[in-house]
């Protein structure tokens, strides 16, 4: 591993961090909040790619675990893992793995809608998705009403969605951040 590439990689996981001073807003009908972080996950994959954005994630994750308040609304220890949230942050080093795979497969011909199109499919769609059948399964709630309830996330993850692709393809056009983000993908 290049220190080059770890810094970045310590760059994304306090990008991350810092997305969690942002406060959450609360459902009253679901247990797991509204969280702007999503867009740091997204960001991870699409921008340092299957390796170290993943790597940056569970950096993340790990730090939290330990109990850094670093999770919207100051959460953070080990409690927040066997919470109604827990599935949302299992999925978290996955989503960016899988974005960040499609990124580093396609890297070339990445515009817009390319990369609008694998953040929603792995980091909207699959995160949710998965996140509300753990919940459904933690709060002892139908899968079929978990799923239908977690619906409530989807127009503001496809404006997550769309807030991520738009940064990331304004980085791939810059001439120096595109060269590093090809070398973050070997």
């Amino acid at each position: 591993m290049n220190t080059k590439f770890l810094v970045y990689t310590a760059l994304m996981t306090a990008i991350i961090a810092v997305m969690g001073f942002i406060p959450a807003i609360p459902l009253p009908f679901i247990p797991v909040p509204i969280v702007l972080q999503n867009v740091g996950i997204f960001l991870a994959g699409i921008l340092l790619g299957r390796r170290y954005g993943t790597l940056s994630v569970i950096v993340f994750l790990l730090l939290v675990f330990m109990g850094a308040p670093l999770l919207s609304g100051g959460r953070g220890g080990y409690g927040v893992f066997v919470g109604p949230s827990v599935g949302f942050l299992i999925m978290y080093p996955i989503s960016a793995f899988l974005i960040g795979w499609m990124r580093d497969k396609y890297f070339e011909t990445l515009d817009f809608k390319r990369t609008f199109a694998i953040i929603v499919i792995f980091g909207v769609v699959l995160l949710d998705l998965v996140g509300a059948i753990v919940m459904g399964f933690v709060i002892h709630m139908p899968i079929s009403k978990a799923i239908y309830l977690s619906l409530t996330f989807l127009p503001g993850d496809l404006i997550k969605a769309a807030i991520a692709a738009l940064i990331a393809v304004a980085l791939f056009k810059n001439p120096v951040m595109s060269r590093i983000m090809q070398q973050l993908a070997k």
